[in-house]
């Protein structure tokens, strides 16, 4: 099989989407990990963009890793300046990476009024960073930056630089779309124009301007790519990069290309999710292979196919990439929808008492509201509670909650709660942003010395959907609350006319999951 190089750049492209922030820490973290899956290329950062990017290549050699090759990135030589001269070849240098990124101009208009230079000068630019660069023993790789609109303009200037980077010894030349406009029948049809033989090995670094990136990604390995740059998640500036999640499944199981990765696929839908975390941005849910709704089914008779034949509903193997299969729970779901849930308490009947009841809570209650699809967390607790194994962690005695801003401060609540755990009572208090977020700390306070399992648990999302509108402000709510612990998260619900009544059961449907599942039975 034909082997492809994975290049991951979301520690320097990624960070360029909105929203998107890593400490030095979340930095080395992350490098671990993507080496750990087997990336062949972890692009670092530009050393001289700042003190953060320059620790990173400071400390990331003491991480020992054990595959990839941490890459430093930057731009060829400045217009004018002696490549040994030029402070930005000498910081990537410095940088001590085995490989290095070297950025270079291949469409006309940007050298002439971005650079503001001659064309011939800008060839010297790139011959003359690549071979100075290899001179002091690294591996090159050239981004032709606008690559695709450059050929689309001028053809024969933007093989110019493609033959460019070959002369000088370049070790791949990967084919930018920086703009993210290219269809993918013209990503085809430009590399096929392109006289491969004669040139430097191909790589390819799509953005998703247009929703193709992955598209284009894997049309330009058919037709002759070798190396393939993308993020963690589709991550990087504008609307992003294309995603190594997907385009990594593709290769291996769809097309049958060689990556590093093969053997380390069942750790992808956790990688995605570490990276996720590392950022604080909710996990796209919809997001092919790894996403929660990935290996979802809603409807009745689709729940009934899979119980006789997954193959038949999914395209693979949700364990190949390291996800699970999820029967969601509404009004359209059936008898076989509620016996798959019971399946880890035991094997039930359909036609038995306890799959009766449990379809009679489901239906009153999404007949108050309620909704289960994407808060099993909250049914598993339903669950747990008709089978007799539910444990009540505490009982609310009372809270109480006030809200105060002055002229100058911005609002804050401040409130207590009493509450009683193994018939001990116990009382906190808490100062936060708002009441949801001061019953969290209330409750933490009120616990911390007999729940210290507490600490594992942070809110991630909180999301509030108002029921009736028309009721204006006496309208019911329905509130989701997503939590996460090491790289577990769970979705719960609470509903109410009063939206911090609803925000309260949500979070104690939250601590209850967590206890239930993963503390009480602990030796």
């Amino acid at each position: 099989m034909k082997r492809i190089d994975i290049f991951d750049t979301t520690l320097r492209d990624g960070t360029q989407g909105t929203g998107i922030n890593f400490t030095l820490k979340d930095k080395l973290d992350i490098t671990v990990q993507l080496d750990s899956i087997g990336v062949d290329y972890i692009e670092g950062g530009f050393p001289l963009a700042s003190k953060r990017e320059a620790a990173y290549f400071r400390e990331v050699p003491d991480l020992n890793l054990s595959h990839a090759k941490v890459t430093a990135f930057g731009s060829t030589r400045k217009a004018g300046v002696r490549v040994e001269e030029d402070k930005y070849i000498d910081a990537i240098l410095r940088a001590e990476t085995p490989a290095v990124v070297v950025v270079g101009k291949s469409w006309t208009r940007h050298v002439t009024e971005v650079l503001k230079t001659d064309l011939e000068e800008n060839l010297a630019m790139i011959f003359e960073s690549i071979e100075y660069l290899k001179s002091h023993g690294r591996e090159v790789i050239l981004d032709p930056e606008h690559f695709f609109d450059g050929y689309k303009d001028d053809p024969e200037y933007a093989l110019k630089v493609l033959q460019t980077g070959t002369e000088a010894g370049v070790d791949v030349l990967t084919l930018c779309d920086t703009n993210g406009g290219t269809l993918p029948s013209e990503i085809v049809r430009i590399i096929n124009a392109l006289p491969q033989k004669t040139l430097a090995p191909l790589g390819i670094h799509c953005h998703n301007d247009t929703g193709n990136a992955v598209a284009n990604s894997l049309l330009a390995v058919e037709a002759g790519v070798i190396h393939v740059q993308g993020t963690i998640n589709g991550w990087g500036e504008r609307c992003g990069n294309a995603n190594l999640c997907t385009i990594v499944p593709n290769l291996s199981l769809k097309m049958d290309y060689e990556t590093s990765l093969d053997n380390n696929l069942r750790q992808l839908t956790e990688l995605s999710r570490f990276v996720s975390e590392k950022a604080n941005i909710i996990p796209d849910k919809r997001q092919p292979y790894v996403g929660t709704a990935a290996f979802s089914h809603k409807a009745g008779q689709h729940a009934d196919v899979i119980e006789k034949n997954p193959e038949l509903m999914e395209h693979i193997d949700s364990s190949l990439v390291g996800n699970s299969r999820k029967i969601l729970l509404s009004e359209l779901a059936g008898r076989s929808t509620v016996v798959k849930k019971l399946k880890k308490y035991g094997n039930f009947d359909k036609k038995s008492e306890v799959v009766t009841n449990l379809i009679g809570i489901l239906k009153k209650k999404e007949m108050n509201g309620y909704e289960y699809e994407y808060a099993e967390a909250s049914f598993d607790l339903l669950m747990r509670k008709v089978l007799g194994k539910y444990t009540q962690l505490f009982e609310l005695q009372n809270y109480h909650l006030e809200s105060f801003k002055t002229r100058t401060e911005i609002s804050k609540t401040v409130g207590r709660i009493f509450l009683k755990s193994n018939s001990v009572e116990h009382m906190g208090a808490g100062v936060g942003e708002g009441p949801v977020d001061t019953l969290d700390r209330a409750v933490r306070h009120a616990l911390s010395q007999s729940c210290p399992f507490l600490d594992a648990i942070h809110l991630i999302d909180y999301r509030v959907r108002v029921l009736n509108p028309e009721k204006a402000t006496a309208a019911r709510v329905r509130v989701f609350i997503s939590s996460a612990a090491q790289n577990t998260n769970w979705d719960t619900v609470g509903v109410s006319e009063n939206i911090i009544e609803a925000s309260w059961e949500a979070l104690v449907d939250s601590i209850e999951y967590y206890y239930n599942n993963f503390v009480k039975d602990e030796p």
